[in-house]
């Protein structure tokens, strides 16, 4: 009887095993930065030690800063970007590795980035995807630190429900997403606060809210990635400077 308990227990940890390397070379599999990205933009910073990027305005001093959570298996290299936009526009930007490439699996790093830089006062999250839904849950748990949420292609979990709050809320989605549809957004409308605003990107899509080439399950856009990238810099900043 012993030896059966013994055996049962070598092939449940054998079992387990194997399942978490699976796992783990499956959340490996990621979608990288094009190399047209790599070499258009400038990493300023790039703190690995607490994992994140880190994009600042140059020569400006700014007291507002901006977290992105990246999409699931998505690397944050992608929306290198869209940081380095909006820092142009006198903002810092943060972009969040995530663990196993999964921001459900690093809700709260958000509180690492807003630790490191004491001088950023007004903090706004948000995330693509994924990414969007666990900046919801930061979000929803941290309505004192943070100033406002934006959803890229995403919108906030059952647990975040910001309906009947006046918390500021930026919900942008793509009219050929394939994968957070219009009737995704509709259904989960009821989570969003009072002042939530809408903007849907005509011809955008899902894949085009990062560059990292196209997605499965997604539907080709009918605009170029960089249009998309624009249309959600110039977004982020009219939104932000509305609720200043």
């Amino acid at each position: 009887m012993k030896r059966w308990i013994k055996n049962f227990f070598l092939i449940a940890v054998a079992v387990l095993v194997l399942a978490f390397a699976g796992f783990f070379i499956w959340s490996q599999q990621t979608y990288k930065a094009t190399e047209d990205l790599y070499n258009s933009t400038n990493i300023q910073k790039e703190n690995t030690a607490d994992g994140y990027l880190l994009f600042e305005p140059v020569n400006q001093k700014t007291n507002t800063g901006i977290i992105f959570y990246p999409g699931a298996k998505v690397e944050p290299e992608a929306y290198a970007y869209l940081a380095e936009q909006l820092a142009q526009r006198g903002y810092t930007a943060a972009i969040v590795k995530m663990p196993f490439n999964l921001a459900i699996a690093g809700i709260n790093k958000a509180g690492n980035v807003i630790k490191d830089n004491p001088e950023i006062t007004k903090w706004y999250l948000g995330g693509h995807s994924l990414g969007g839904a666990s900046a919801s849950i930061y979000a929803y748990d941290h309505q004192d630190t943070i100033k406002g949420l934006f959803l890229m292609a995403a919108y906030p979990t059952d647990s975040s429900d910001f309906s009947g709050t006046d918390f500021p809320i930026l919900t942008i989605y793509g009219e050929k997403d394939g994968l957070a549809t219009l009737d995704d957004i509709r259904e989960k409308k009821h989570l969003l606060s009072e002042d939530t605003f809408f903007y849907q990107i005509k011809g955008g899509n899902h894949a085009q809210f990062g560059i990292y080439g196209n997605q499965k399950g997604d539907n080709e856009a009918d605009i170029n990635v960089y249009i998309q990238q624009d249309l959600i810099v110039n977004t982020i900043d009219r939104w932000i400077i509305m609720n200043q």
